[in-house]
C-alpha cells in the first residue's frame, strides 16, 4: 500500500475507495486482511487535512446514500473525539505526564523495560500481536481492528501501561492523531466508557484474519476494565478568532490542516510551520517525519509559497511586516501547544480560526459516540450547505 503525501495522492485514494464505501465496507470492513482491501486507509491525509472530511463525505454519499452510514459514521469518530478531547484537554494533560513518569520508570525498571521493549519489537511469542507490531513499524499504518486487537493484548494480556501503547502508536502512524489515539486506547481499557472496555478474542482474530492468526490459549479473555478518576469537567466549545478584515494578513499552515481553503482567499504572505513540540519522549518514526515534510512541501506547492518557518526566530523575522496572522485552529495535540509558545513569543497577534463544522461537532461531543451519533442528520446537513472545496 503506496501512501504518498500529497494532496492529490488523497483525492486520488478516495476516488478509488468510493465504490466499495456503501455496502461492501459494511460488511468487509472488519476484516483485517493483506493489502486492507476493506477499508478506505485515507486516514494519513484525513488526519492532516490533506482531504477533508467534508469532501469524504460527500463523495461517498453521492453514490451510496445512506449504505454508506457505516463509512459515514467512521469519519464522524475522529471529529468526535477531537471535540471530546478539546472540551477536556486535562486528559490530554495527564497523559503527557504520565509518560514523563514512564521514561524514568523504565531506566530503573527492568522488568517493564524488557516487556516494553519485547512489545515494541514484536517479539512477545503471540504471533498476532508480533505480526501487528512490525507491520506497524514497517508500513506506519494498521487496520482499525488490528488497533483494537493489539491495544487489548497489550493492556491486558502483557499488562503494560495504555500510555505507553499509546505512545508507540503515536509515535509510528502515519495516521497518528493525539485524540484519536490517545482516547481510542482509553476506550479500549475502560477509560473512555469508564467501565466498558474491549477485549480481544482468538476466535474474533481468526475469523477476521481470514485465520492467518488464531491465538486460542495465549489471550487474557476475562480481564476485568482498568480503573481511573471521573473524566474532568466539560468545558466550553471554543470559538476561534475572528477572521481579520484589514491590515497585511499572512496565513501560516500546519500539520493539523494543510487544506484551509475556507479561509480568506486574500493572504498577502504565506508559510508552512515546519517545527513542533515533541510529541513523545521517545524518538518517532523516521517514515512519519517523512510524510509530514512531505505533507508540508504539497503545500507549499499547492499554495504557491517556498517560506518555510523552522523557529520561533523565523516566525518573527516573517510577521515583521505583517498585522495579523491568521492559522487553521489546532485542537488539543503538539500543534496547539506550538502555537500557544508562539503566541507568547511573536508580537504579531496570531489568529487561529475555526472550521464550523469543528465547532457545531465539538458542541455536541459532550458524552458517549452513540449520543453523539443520533446528531449526525444535523451535521450531514450542514455539510451539504457547505461551499465544496476548491
Amino acid at each position: 500500500m503506496k501512501i504518498l503525501p500529497t494532496r492529490q495522492a488523497g483525492l486520488d485514494r478516495l476516488m478509488e475507495f468510493v465504490p466499495r464505501a456503501g455496502v461492501a465496507y459494511t460488511q468487509r470492513r472488519n476484516d483485517d486482511l493483506p493489502g486492507h482491501p476493506h477499508v478506505s486507509s485515507l486516514s494519513p491525509w484525513i488526519r492532516r487535512r490533506m482531504v477533508t472530511e467534508p469532501e469524504v463525505i460527500r463523495a461517498t454519499r453521492l453514490p451510496h446514500g445512506k449504505a454508506a452510514n457505516k463509512f459515514i459514521d467512521e469519519v464522524f469518530w475522529r471529529l468526535y473525539f477531537k471535540g471530546w478531547l478539546e472540551r477536556r484537554p486535562g486528559i490530554w494533560t495527564a497523559y503527557r505526564a504520565d509518560l514523563a513518569q514512564f521514561t524514568n520508570r523504565l531506566a530503573t525498571e527492568a522488568g517493564l523495560c524488557q516487556s516494553w521493549e519485547a512489545a515494541c519489537s514484536g517479539q512477545t511469542g503471540i504471533d498476532c500481536f508480533d505480526h501487528w507490531a512490525r507491520e506497524l513499524v514497517e508500513t506506519g499504518y494498521l487496520h482499525n481492528h488490528a488497533r483494537m486487537w493489539f491495544a487489548s493484548i497489550w493492556i491486558f494480556t502483557l499488562r503494560l501501561p495504555w500510555q505507553l501503547g499509546a505512545d508507540f502508536f503515536l509515535r509510528h502512524l502515519l495516521d497518528g492523531d493525539p485524540a484519536s489515539n490517545t482516547l481510542s486506547w482509553r476506550w479500549v481499557a475502560g477509560l473512555h466508557t469508564q467501565g466498558k472496555h474491549y477485549l480481544a478474542r482468538a476466535d474474533n482474530i481468526a475469523r477476521h484474519s481470514g485465520g492467518r492468526f488464531d491465538p486460542h490459549g495465549q489471550l487474557n479473555e476475562d480481564a476485568e476494565p482498568l480503573n481511573g478518576p471521573p473524566h474532568p469537567a466539560l468545558l466550553p466549545v471554543p470559538t476561534g478568532d475572528g477572521i481579520p478584515q484589514d491590515g497585511r494578513i499572512g496565513l501560516m499552515l500546519h500539520l493539523d490542516d494543510l487544506c484551509p481553503y475556507e479561509l480568506p482567499a486574500h493572504a498577502d504572505s504565506i508559510a508552512t510551520l515546519d517545527f513542533y513540540a515533541e510529541r513523545s519522549p521517545w524518538e518517532t518514526a523516521p517514515q512519519v517525519r517523512a510524510f509530514d515534510a512531505g505533507a508540508l512541501a504539497d503545500a507549499r506547492n499547492r499554495f504557491g509559497t517556498d517560506t518555510t518557518l523552522t523557529a520561533a526566530e523565523d516566525v518573527r523575522r516573517w510577521a515583521e511586516d505583517l498585522d495579523h496572522i491568521i492559522t487553521p485552529y489546532a485542537p488539543v495535540g503538539p500543534v496547539a501547544e506550538t502555537l500557544d509558545t508562539l503566541s507568547a513569543q511573536v508580537q504579531t497577534p496570531i489568529r487561529r480560526i475555526l472550521r464550523p463544522l469543528d465547532q457545531a461537532a465539538w458542541h455536541r461531543s459532550t458524552k458517549g459516540f452513540f449520543v453523539f451519533k443520533r446528531q449526525i442528520p444535523g451535521l450531514l446537513v450542514m455539510i451539504d450547505e457547505m461551499a465544496p472545496t476548491t
